[in-house]
């Protein structure tokens, strides 16, 4: 049996693609169509608010609602979160096979993701990442995002499993070097990685024969 026993695999970039029309960011044409500036949505919410929101400390609605209504005031918060959700929403759905294949062949998927609460159920969901996992390790529910090495000793302590039977997908190389500083093992992800030959190569390295 080879050692890497669960995959933790990151949402925004990795699972989750952009718009479903064209893959381009969710927030790409978002002036022409809600009327809202990106560069102040960034600047009066993203910017002061989102790292709080995002490790469980607020909810969106506290600090959006109020910015939505000084920045854009014919917005309402509800128009404004169903336009993100439904624009973030492009599937990697030959990653999806990938791992299906994986939870096939006896390893466990988890999502392993910086979502905040509301975020987080909708990609579970209305998006039905729930089918196709085991489960989902997130910032907002555990206090701690990446790269911070908290994010992957809690994750590792609640799967029950040791960090090297570990491996994290994701895009951002600090998430990868904090993992490998935990003693998971990663793959850094981009446009046009495959599972199967980047899995194979590590698992090739691993004892056999552990538990």
């Amino acid at each position: 049996m080879s050692l890497i026993r669960a995959l933790m695999i990151d949402v925004e970039g990795v699972l989750v693609c952009g718009r479903p029309s064209d893959g381009r960011p969710w927030a790409s044409t978002i002036e022409d169509d809600l009327g809202l500036s990106v560069a102040a949505l960034q600047q009066e919410f993203f910017s002061p608010y989102w790292n709080e929101i995002v490790l469980g400390r607020a909810a969106p609605i506290d600090h959006l609602k109020p910015v939505l209504a000084k920045i854009a005031p014919h917005l309402p918060y509800d128009d404004f979160i169903a336009y993100w959700f439904e624009n973030d929403a492009r599937l990697n759905i030959k990653l999806l096979e990938e791992l299906r294949q994986q939870r096939k062949a006896g390893k466990r998927v988890y999502l392993a993701t910086d979502q905040e609460h509301v975020r987080a159920a909708h990609l579970v969901e209305a998006l039905g990442l729930g089918s196709h996992c085991d489960g989902i390790y997130y910032s907002a529910a555990l206090g701690s995002r990446k790269p911070d090495q908290a994010f992957f000793k809690q994750v590792a302590a609640l799967s029950g499993l040791r960090p090297d039977q570990l491996l994290l997908v994701d895009d951002p190389p600090a998430n990868i070097d904090a993992a490998r500083l935990c003693g998971w093992n990663a793959i850094h992800w981009q446009q046009g990685s495959m599972l199967f030959a980047r899995l194979a190569a590590i698992e090739d390295l691993c004892p056999k024969n552990t538990d």
